[in-house]
């Protein structure tokens, strides 16, 4: 296998496209449709431009889709569409039920699947980046990373574990983020923001900083949450568990969405107006 194909190389899908690079494969994407930006990252990755998922579809033996979550079923349904015959490995962050069903069309469809999440930043430095994956033949894509900053990780042969794995992460790592975010925001509208801030650091010195700058960071990011948030929420729903806690999230962070072009990191009050204002 030489070549392999990523569908929408954005920030997270870049970085693994250029660990692909890095271990000597050639990288083919479709940027029919795509932004400027993600133009010029697969550019300078040496990511080679085809003209269509069909035609990515057809040039390739493996292909790698890092999507917003909302897309993950239409993207793979084009790839069906295209009579791809190959293995595809979904590194989304969607429900694991989710990832079952996209598996068994795939399956249906003579596609090999492979489910796949990752855990960490943009894999630009080594030790950072978990990219899990399981399936039948997730040690075939787990190949593809060896000696990369990527580190790949097989746990297990039953589609919908690395998805599970990612869903029950980040509902700790961004689902706290919305929370102290949330709290901050009642904290502001009560007139006891300050008084909150004081009593967090007796107990913890860097605590209300941490909330603050924690608060002010997601913002760039918070428009790719809202969909991980209906995702975590359908899989604590499939667990029998309450999701409601998370359809709050995907509030919360809908509400900061508008920062996502932002020149710079908003100030904490604009953070806070932006939240108390999407109330009403």
């Amino acid at each position: 296998m030489s070549k392999v194909g990523i569908i929408n190389p954005g920030a997270m899908g870049i970085s693994i496209a250029a660990s692909l690079r890095t271990a000597g494969y050639d990288v083919l994407w479709s940027s029919a449709g795509r932004s400027a930006a993600s133009r010029q990252r697969a550019a300078e990755q040496g990511l080679l431009d085809v003209a269509s998922i069909a035609e990515l579809c057809a040039a390739c033996e493996l292909i790698l889709c890092v999507c917003p979550p909302h897309a993950a079923e239409s993207v793979a349904q084009s790839v069906i569409e295209a009579g791809f015959q190959g293995l595809y490995c979904d590194g989304n962050a969607i429900a694991p039920q989710k990832a079952l069903a996209i598996g068994q069309r795939m399956g249906a469809a003579g596609i090999d699947f492979v489910d796949g999440s990752i855990i960490g930043p943009p894999a630009w430095k080594p030790g950072t980046t978990r990219f899990y994956l399981s399936g039948a033949s997730a040690a075939h894509v787990a190949d593809l990373f060896a000696a990369t900053v990527t580190e790949a990780i097989v746990i297990g042969d039953a589609v919908g574990r690395a998805s599970a794995l990612k869903m029950v992460f980040a509902s700790g790592t961004k689902g706290f983020t919305a929370l102290q975010s949330a709290i901050q925001a009642v904290a502001e509208r009560l007139g006891v923001r300050e008084d909150l801030y004081r009593e967090w650091e007796r107990r913890d010195a860097d605590s209300a900083t941490r909330a603050q700058d924690n608060m002010r960071g997601v913002t760039e990011k918070a428009w790719r949450f809202t969909g991980e948030m209906k995702e975590i929420a359908d899989t604590f729903a499939g667990a029998g568990l309450p999701n409601g806690f998370f359809l709050a999230a995907h509030d919360i962070y809908q509400g900061m969405s508008h920062f996502k072009d932002a020149d710079e990191l908003p100030t904490l009050d604009e953070v806070l107006a932006a939240l108390l204002d999407a109330r009403h």
